[in-house]
């Protein structure tokens, strides 16, 4: 089955022992509950990790305004921009609001973007989108603080688990040839 927010908030509903819902707009609690919370739970669970299937890279080009000092120059954020994972070729830069400052001609920005086609997720992060929304509606479902803790603890081992393996997929990342390094690591920088 193809993942929707439908269905993950069905899915969600199901483990707090509720009915499920056919759309995020009928008109009933759950519905409502789900639909109010969705969107914020699901930016929150992309922002907490650099999952592989919300990744996007982009060459960003300087604002024709610039910053008032500090900085040479401004790039706007994408719109769907929810956090840097790495701006390629720079180490001197700033995120300010939804700008980076930075001295450079152009911005190499790797980032976790909004990606709201749940159908392109990873089934872990399907997973843990289901049980992120499972706790947060728990309390306002089931009246339960001992429900609410407990769906709060599963989704914590959860999100570690999937986590490692989202991490395991892609080569480890390298400190390249820079000279502090090389100098570091050798006897005077000679190899």
């Amino acid at each position: 089955m193809t993942a929707t927010a439908v269905s993950i908030c069905s899915n969600a509903l199901l483990i707090l022992g509720a009915q499920t819902i056919n759309a995020l707009d009928e008109d009933n609690d759950r519905a409502r509950l789900a639909s109010n919370l969705y969107a914020t739970v699901r930016d929150n669970m992309l922002r907490a990790h650099p999952w592989n299937c919300a990744i996007k890279r982009v060459q960003l080009a300087p604002d024709a305004d610039r910053p008032a000092f500090g900085y040479a120059r401004k790039f706007t954020l994408p719109g769907d921009w929810l956090r840097t994972i790495e701006i390629e070729g720079t180490f001197d830069f700033t995120i300010e609001g939804r700008s980076i400052l930075s001295d450079s001609e152009a911005i190499n920005l790797r980032y976790v973007y909004r990606n709201a086609v749940e159908s392109t997720w990873d089934a872990a992060l399907v997973e843990v989108m289901t049980l992120a929304m499972a706790a947060r509606m728990a309390y306002a479902i089931t009246q339960s603080t001992s429900m609410e803790q407990s769906r709060m603890q599963e989704l914590e081992f959860t999100l570690r688990k999937a986590r490692a393996v989202d991490g395991q997929e892609e080569p480890p990342q390298t400190f390249g040839d820079f000279p502090l390094l090389v100098g570091r690591f050798t006897s005077g920088g000679v190899l």
